[in-house]
């Protein structure tokens, strides 16, 4: 398994670390893991987990295609570490720049299939307060633990979600069907669709945990939620649960970032509950066994 160890603050040089720790909007210590699996030659994941961004992209085409995918999503991502925070046309720009470099992947290596999925949280402020502005592309996910609570703020791009959603398909029934690899949205794959973006407000003691399908794929959301509730260290969280996920037969790459918050910016001397205007947990769409693949022909689904 490989790890990476936990860290409160950005990869930048010494001022730039110091910067950042007086001005970011939130603080956090994280722990990040990521693993080939059982059955896999290659680990086409890729993560990054700095200050103010923590996300895990999973990629797909063969041949070396997705691996290359999902790390170029990481290295225009890359740019963004060290500040304090980051907006919603930050993140759209890595994205653009993101795109273009995939589709030119594909165009290269002759494979129309080389994408990758894209999941995580950069830290964001809204008027002076701390946020987290959470991005999804694929079946990737972000799960929040907050008060005992535990949840999947991200809203997978998948087919079986599709049919769960029309009520075609059993939530129990999701994980064994057999099209519940194929995704309706990527980066790259021949696909143009956008990305789907939450803001939530951050408080004290919440976890954030981001993880590629390989985790989500073999392990149930209350097994999952057992190990974060149960295990105060998020790094050993992180490679505890990669390791539940090798456990389950780990038949997928699989990857996990778990993100504590340790101190959120306030402007009053309580955490905010909500966004301003009264708007919680909203989605800022209109803004902005086998290997995942895209779907042929996939109509987009609305935000």
């Amino acid at each position: 398994m490989s790890a990476t160890a936990s860290t409160p603050v950005p990869l930048a040089d010494a001022s730039s670390r110091s910067a950042a720790r007086a001005e970011a909007p939130i603080t956090v210590v994280a722990g990040a893991a990521t693993d080939i699996g059982l059955r896999r030659k290659v680990n086409e994941d890729s993560h990054l987990s700095a200050a103010p961004v923590f996300i895990v992209a999973d990629g797909m085409g063969g041949h070396q295609a997705g691996e290359i995918a999902s790390a170029i999503v990481i290295e225009e991502f890359t740019t963004l570490v060290g500040r304090a925070s980051v907006t919603i046309d930050d993140v759209q720009s890595a994205l653009g720049r993101a795109r273009v470099r995939v589709d030119e992947l594909s165009e290269s290596s002759g494979s129309e299939g080389a994408g990758t999925t894209l999941a995580g949280v950069v830290v964001a402020e809204i008027e002076g307060e701390g946020y987290w502005l959470a991005v999804n592309l694929g079946d990737s996910r972000t799960y929040l633990l907050s008060d005992g609570d535990f949840e999947q703020i991200s809203v997978d791009h998948s087919v079986v979600q599709e049919l769960i959603d029309l009520g075609q398909l059993d939530p129990g029934a999701a994980a064994h069907d057999s099209r519940r690899n194929v995704i309706t949205r990527a980066l790259g794959a021949g696909s143009a669709a956008e990305p789907d973006f939450w803001l939530l407000p951050a408080s004290r003691g919440d976890r954030v945990l981001v993880c590629s399908d390989g985790l989500s794929g073999e392990v149930d959301g209350e097994a999952i939620a057992e190990i974060l509730r149960a295990e105060p260290n998020p790094q050993t969280a992180a490679e505890r649960l990669v390791q539940a996920a090798i456990d389950h037969g780990g038949r997928d790459n699989v990857t996990a970032l778990v993100v504590d918050v340790t101190a959120v910016r306030i402007r009053g001397d309580e955490d905010v509950a909500t966004i301003p205007g009264g708007v919680s947990r909203t989605s800022l769409a209109a803004h902005a066994d086998s290997d995942t693949r895209p779907r042929a022909g996939a109509t987009e689904v609305a935000s």
